[in-house]
């Protein structure tokens, strides 16, 4: 039989009072989307022909964590067979026999978002909201506008907490609008509620927290274990105030566009990641960062992921590392995409030695983050020299790419082997 934890109990009691914007936050695995999707389950069913929507950065984020497997856990287990429901694969939505609906959507999608977001909604719930910028869920908002007695409009949002220099931490902590700094003029009509894995134990592998949370670097450990919000770390190389005030909605046309592989040595369950960042360089000398696709996964997996992503953004070139797995990984990517031209190289210097230039560009606001990268952002602000457990694979990557711009701009040039 379904039970709720007491944590979950508590926060749907906060879901359903009467607050515009409610923020759950916390680590990993604590339950945070799963009691989100009951909520806006429940409301979807009690508001016949009302309409909801789930946003992320990605589509394909979406729906393979709503749409295929959080919201029909959620389903199945909290509602059973009293509720009849139908997901439609190929637009993306859950429609209910009362006739509502539960889109799913990514502000990636280019057009295709536009013409959901052309619709109105009753319910917006904004999952994994520290990777949207503020100003698209501003836009998004603006569809919160949809009249379904007895429902009053709410918008909900989760995250794991990034840096406090994040939007959602000025929104939903501060209570004051991103931008200006200013207070809300209603900072009431904003909560936010903390849920961590060790309040979701009974629903967790027996050793995930011990074994796998424990085991991350420090820094993670605050976001991930313990769901806190990030201080700027004394002595990394990169602090969220030399990215954030650069930070841009959106780049203009790029000159030349590289993805940067930092291939893991090994593949399992627990391995680190491959770094897959993609980033590009404009005629005036400066640089975007346009994607993080870094994936624990076999190397033939990865290695379609980075030359998909390389078709995505039309891309002009793979920088990969091949320290640890010779020419045979530039061979792999090869071999998934004959047109790609693949560029392995090898790292002559220590990883700091190879970052320290490319922190120099933050410095100087050279480089612009296109959107929110929390995981890679969390890395690069905690890379201290001597300092830092684990590998900063997707940090690795980052400094392959741009170091390779840097090298096609005249102006940028500098030596990272």
């Amino acid at each position: 039989m379904f039970r709720y934890t007491p944590i979950q109990h508590k926060a749907l009691k906060l879901l359903s009072a009467p607050v515009g914007h409610i923020m759950l936050f916390g680590g990993s695995r604590s339950g945070k989307s799963f009691v989100l999707c009951c909520a806006l389950a429940a409301r979807a069913l009690n508001a016949p022909g009302s309409r909801h929507a789930v946003v992320r950065r990605y589509c394909a984020s979406a729906r393979t964590t709503i749409g295929l497997d959080t919201l029909p856990k959620v389903l199945k287990s909290r509602f059973g067979s009293r509720v009849r429901w139908k997901f439609n694969k190929s637009e993306n939505f859950f429609r209910f026999g009362n006739s509502s609906e539960i889109w799913l959507i990514g502000l990636d999608d280019g057009e295709r978002a536009d013409k959901i977001l052309g619709k109105e909604f009753a319910t917006i719930y904004f999952n994994e909201c520290s990777e949207l910028d503020y100003a698209s869920v501003q836009t998004a908002l603006t569809r919160l506008a949809q009249n379904s007695p007895p429902l009053v409009n709410r918008a909900y949002y989760d995250c794991n907490p990034p840096g406090k220099s994040h939007w959602c931490y000025r929104v939903f902590v501060e209570k004051c609008d991103p931008v200006s700094r200013k207070r809300f003029a209603h900072p009431e009509n904003y909560a936010a509620m903390q849920m961590n894995p060790k309040d979701n134990r009974c629903n967790l592998p027996a050793d995930y927290i011990e074994n796998t949370l424990a085991n991350l670097p420090l820094r993670q450990q605050e976001r991930f274990l313990k769901g806190e919000w990030l201080d700027d770390e004394e002595g990394a190389l990169w602090s969220y105030s030399m990215i954030d005030p650069h930070r841009k909605n959106s780049a203009p046309e790029l000159e030349r566009i590289i993805v940067g592989i930092d291939p893991a040595v090994n593949y399992s369950a627990s391995s680190d990641y491959t770094g897959i960042v993609a980033a590009g360089v404009s005629a005036d000398g400066e640089f975007y960062v346009l994607a993080d696709r870094s994936m624990r996964a076999t190397p033939s997996e990865w290695a379609q992921e980075a030359v998909k992503l390389c078709g995505l953004l039309k891309a002009d070139q793979i920088v990969v590392e091949v320290n640890n797995g010779g020419e045979l990984l530039g061979a792999l990517l090869s071999g998934k995409d004959e047109n790609i031209p693949v560029k392995p190289v090898r790292a002559f210097k220590d990883k700091y030695s190879r970052a320290e230039p490319v922190a120099a560009f933050y410095e100087r606001g050279l480089v612009h983050h296109v959107g929110y990268f929390p995981e890679l952002e969390a890395q690069m602000c905690s890379f201290c020299p001597g300092r830092y457990s684990g590998s900063p694979d997707r940090m690795n990557a980052l400094v392959w790419a741009v170091s390779e711009l840097a090298a096609f701009s005249p102006g940028c040039r500098f030596v990272t082997a």
